[in-house]
């Protein structure tokens, strides 16, 4: 299991890194963990997982 930045979500969904932010508050997405310096780190599946569904949704 990789995981992934905020920059890199926002990179793999194709959206700004503060929609990626915003879906963190609203905990659409959720981090596995917390770098040293405190910021978000995503699970790559979890990401891909969210991506699919989103798209089922109507898209991102």
């Amino acid at each position: 299991m990789g995981l992934l930045t905020t920059e890199q979500v926002a990179e793999v969904l194709g959206i700004p890194v503060i929609r990626v932010e915003r879906l963190t508050r609203e905990h659409l997405l959720v981090p596995a963990e917390k770098d040293a310096s405190g910021k978000p780190m995503f699970a790559e599946e979890d990401v891909k997982r969210y991506k699919v569904l989103a798209e089922r949704l109507g898209g991102l």
